[in-house]
């Protein structure tokens, strides 16, 4: 969850900001918080191999026994509610040869995990349901991977769907994303449907609100200068979306655990989708619509005010987050740990902040700006 770049969490990048050197304390005293991160960051490091390699396998499988893969593309296209994610009947045949190729599957499935997000979210599920495991007294080894590796399919689902719709990177393999995908939402409901049926209509709540804020901000593109607060806040739906109900669900959607995960990992979210404007600027050269810099930008009439604004968002919504701390059990194992990943994520937003005002790209991105 602290974003996209290994470089942040380097011990030059951590003496930069107040909360990286927090971190470091952290690491020195051998806390319980850095204790729990750690180890779980080192099981998912294990672990990861095995996840990858079950995954090439059950999509292959899927792939190879669907007798109407048309048919498929057809049913996925309805529901994401877009044709531009799906293949032509005509180009079904060649791609699915091709991917019927353990090698070839194996390659396009590590392509898509080679994603941070991924990696980063992977350890902080199983902390959360291994929190409320302890909390319930129910321990459930096969639950638990299959809860978990649910709701990562999904983020995975995530990864081509964006590459696809943005074409900024994996030219070469989007047709292939294009007949994945289906199988890939397949494979996550699966799973996620093993918690019960709470659990599996909580996801598609969630999948459907991911999907609004994603349409919401393609046609916030059309009009860029005239966003409003609600829209923004509308369209960070798909950040609540896809964190918070993968949190609820990592308690099996049960209250109180349940909500109080929501609360805490729809905010660190929230706060993590600022850092990311931030940090996407520098890379791509303009500011991003609709985002909160380009919002506050706008409102300003200066780019700095903008950006500055945008990293007092980012804590607004991690002192949000925080909230949700206070109101875990005063018995509960896991709360040192989602301390210390709320303080990973303000070290995230921190650091780039930090960045773009070295990047000094002001007037690159003023002379970008929607008129």
């Amino acid at each position: 969850m602290s974003g996209k770049d290994q470089s942040v969490v380097s011990k030059e990048s951590l003496m930069s900001t107040k909360p990286g050197k927090q971190i470091m304390k952290q690491g020195l005293f051998k806390s319980k918080g850095y204790k729990l991160f750690t180890q779980y960051k080192e099981e998912t490091e294990n672990e990861f191999p095995n996840f990858a390699d079950r995954f090439a396998r059950d999509l292959l499988h899927e792939i190879k026994s669907d007798l109407s893969p048309n048919t498929t593309q057809q049913a996925f296209g309805n529901e994401v509610g877009s044709t531009e994610i799906i293949l032509q009947s005509s180009e079904i045949n060649a791609i699915k040869t091709k991917l019927e190729n353990p090698d070839v599957i194996k390659d396009r499935v590590l392509r898509i995990l080679n994603s941070n997000f991924v990696k980063m979210t992977f350890p902080v599920f199983n902390a959360l349901f291994d929190g409320a495991s302890n909390y319930t007294g129910t321990n459930d080894p096969q639950l638990r991977q299959d809860i978990v590796e649910g709701h990562i399919l999904a983020i995975d689902l995530s990864e081509p769907m964006d590459r696809i719709v943005d074409k900024d990177e994996d030219l070469e393999y989007l047709d292939d994303y294009k007949l994945m995908n289906p199988y890939i939402l397949k494979l996550a409901r699966n799973k996620i449907s093993k918690g019960g049926d709470q659990v599996l209509k909580e996801f598609e709540e969630g999948f459907k609100d991911a999907r609004i804020g994603q349409y919401l901000d393609e046609k916030l593109k059309s009009k860029p200068t005239m966003i409003t607060e609600e829209e923004m806040t509308l369209s960070y739906k798909k950040y609540r979306a896809v964190m918070g109900t993968a949190g609820r669900n990592m308690a099996l959607a049960e209250r109180p655990l349940g909500e109080i995960f929501y609360l805490g990992m729809a905010r660190a979210a929230e706060g993590v989708g600022c850092g990311n404007e931030i940090e996407d600027s520098i890379k791509n050269g303009f500011v991003k619509i609709p985002s909160w810099p380009l919002y506050y930008t706008l409102l300003s009439n200066d780019i700095k005010t903008g950006f500055e604004l945008t990293l007092e968002k980012s804590n607004l919504y991690i002192q949000d987050a925080r909230l949700a701390l206070k109101l875990l059990p005063e018995e509960f194992s896991h709360t040192e740990f989602l301390e210390f990943l709320f303080l990973t994520v303000e070290h995230y937003n921190q650091y780039w902040y930090n960045q773009l005002q070295k990047a000094n790209k002001w007037s690159e991105f003023e002379s970008k700006l929607p008129k």
